[in-house]
């Protein structure tokens, strides 16, 4: 299947200022990404919280602008693209933010809320936008009635929903979906995960799923990439992923996931040490300080992404 995003060898540096008389570092967010997404599927990435996965979802849809790298939309490098360049790219390319409650403006209304990109871009005339409108809510399952209502009358699901519409207006091709459920109850989170799932098979979307709850990301994704301090140490397909995690850091994450079955127990594999710093990150292997099977070498030579099986990569000597 032919890649609708390509990422090669992207990085994010953010500038970090150590002190007065300190000279200036950087807060390596992203170091040297690289995996393609291919056209109607769902890639997840996954890491824990400050390993710069959400960074690197905003830096694909051009929201950071990349230190390093290439981001190639269907064939197009947009790496370098100005503003004016990437206007039409905005909307093949929208996000879902993390945050129902923050990514809404409260003084606006729903319908406001989801036509407003379509005003940015001078989409349609006032009668076909408010249309369009009442077309996406009842894709989310909102009622008419609710366009006129601001954010704050709705619960955290439904603000989800209107973030979803929001991100449908321009009718995208690819949807950077930052950690969309995160911040809601577990029964809410099945409803936008299924939401989601119709949504790309009825409108043939693609999706990078960003998260750090491994079963959230087992039931949509079909790829699953995973991330630790700004570098991508594993991918492969779901099934193969959490039957066959090779990288230590991966079978760490695997192993503090709860199984709802009290006759089946596993090893639960506890890491040592605290997560380095992203501005001063160890030489050699960033996980060695940490890793349970780390060697010599590792705390000196960087491994690269191998595929060790069809389609399964791993960044680690072991290998």
């Amino acid at each position: 299947m032919k890649p609708l995003v390509e990422v090669e060898n992207l990085k994010k540096y953010f500038e970090h200022k150590g002190g007065l008389f300190r000279e200036t570092e950087y807060l390596k967010a992203v170091d040297d990404v690289s995996f393609e997404i291919k056209k109607g599927e769902t890639f997840g990435l996954v890491g824990e919280s400050g390993c710069g996965k959400s960074t690197c979802g905003k830096t694909i849809l051009k929201l950071h602008q990349p230190t390093a790298g290439s981001i190639r939309y269907d064939g197009v490098d947009i790496s370098g693209f100005t503003r004016k360049q990437m206007l039409p790219y905005r909307r093949k390319m929208t996000i879902i933010y993390q945050d129902p409650f923050g990514s809404l403006d409260p003084r606006m209304t729903v319908g406001d809320i989801i036509s407003e990109p379509m005003e940015v871009h001078k989409l349609y005339g006032r009668e076909e936008r408010e249309n369009k409108v009442m077309e996406i809510t009842e894709y989310v399952g909102l009622t008419a009635e609710q366009v006129s209502r601001y954010p704050h009358e709705f619960s955290g699901g439904q603000r989800q929903r209107i973030g979803i519409a929001r991100s449908l207006a321009l009718d995208p091709e690819f949807i950077v979906a930052d950690e969309p459920v995160s911040a809601l109850d577990v029964s809410i989170q099945a409803q936008i995960i299924n939401l989601l799932y119709d949504l790309q098979k009825e409108l043939d979307l693609t999706y990078l799923f960003i998260a750090h709850d491994l079963a959230v990301v087992k039931h949509i994704c079909e790829r699953i990439a995973v991330m630790y301090l700004g570098k991508v140490v594993e991918i492969a397909d779901k099934k193969e992923l959490f039957r066959n995690p090779m990288h230590p850091y991966t079978k760490a994450l695997m192993s503090s996931v709860p199984i709802p079955n009290p006759h089946r127990r596993t090893e639960q594999i506890i890491l040592t040490g605290d997560v380095p710093s992203p501005v001063n990150p160890p030489p050699g292997c960033h996980f060695h300080n940490r890793c349970p099977s780390a060697m010599e070498r590792c705390s000196v030579e960087e491994p690269e992404l191998v595929e060790v099986e069809k389609d399964h990569f791993v960044s680690c000597h072991l290998y």
